[in-house]
């Protein structure tokens, strides 16, 4: 568990860190591809993976799942009114009277939408052993944290003007996830292993993980063109999440 938590915070901090170190059209060359993987690597995961242990949870009443994923798709779709779709990596130009402030509401929004994807990875049973998609949801959690974290500390720098100004707000949404971890295994596990609230849990972050790796995929190829290094990415990442082992 705890080298689930050092990877999801070493991961935002070391994408966001490459911003300070790497100039802005050397980030764009690999961020796109980047994105459709990671898009790929979420989208195949929750369609092999979540969705079949939530329904696995609630075999009387499978139509419950459904209900959560379609709260989970439409709830990221109202989160991202807040968030300006930072999870996907946008970044949109601040205007002059949003220089010197911290977008407190993209933050929130973010931090919220981080809490949910760490508090599905939780543990399987009291004696210790992890959720049997334990590390291929860490995976797939840490790859979408690259782009987001790599978008955040941009759309900071331009608006605080210092790259030492983005520390602190990089590092409250690298520890995001791992509070949701900590908060589902130490504090509400005996809840989650009732079965329904864990499915209700995982089908919740399913449709948030559905409208988020669609939405990727979707305006990583606006043109509708062949396009190799994004067509390979995108088939890296399916093949990634098809190979992960449901041990």
């Amino acid at each position: 568990m705890w080298v689930a938590i050092l990877l999801l915070t070493a991961t935002v901090l070391g994408a966001g860190a490459l911003v300070g170190v790497v100039p802005a059209t050397r980030t764009a060359q690999w961020l796109k591809p980047m994105l459709a993987f990671s898009g790929a690597y979420l989208f195949a995961l929750t369609i092999t993976h979540l969705l079949p242990e939530a329904l696995v949870l609630l075999p009387a009443h499978p139509h419950q799942v459904g209900h959560w994923v379609l709260a989970g798709f439409f709830g990221q779709l109202l989160l991202e009114v807040f968030s300006e779709g930072i999870e996907h990596g946008h970044v949109h130009a601040p205007g002059a009277q949003e220089r010197g402030h911290v977008p407190l509401l993209l933050l929130g929004a973010l931090v919220v939408h981080s809490l949910l994807e760490g508090s599905i990875l939780v543990k399987s049973g009291a004696s210790g052993e992890v959720g049997r998609n334990f590390y291929a949801v860490v995976l797939g959690v840490a790859l979408h944290h690259i782009p987001a974290a790599v978008a955040l500390a941009t759309l900071l720098r331009l608006r605080l003007g210092s790259f030492g100004r983005v520390w602190p707000w990089l590092l409250l949404f690298a520890l995001a996830s791992p509070v949701g971890l900590l908060f589902s295994n130490y504090v509400v596990l005996r809840q989650l292993l009732s079965g329904e609230a864990y499915a209700a849990l995982l089908g919740f972050v399913a449709g948030t993980f559905l409208h988020v790796s669609t939405t990727i995929l979707f305006e990583t190829s606006p043109e509708h063109r062949l396009n190799w290094p994004k067509l390979g990415a995108t088939l890296g990442g399916l093949l990634l999440a098809l190979g992960v082992s449901s041990a």
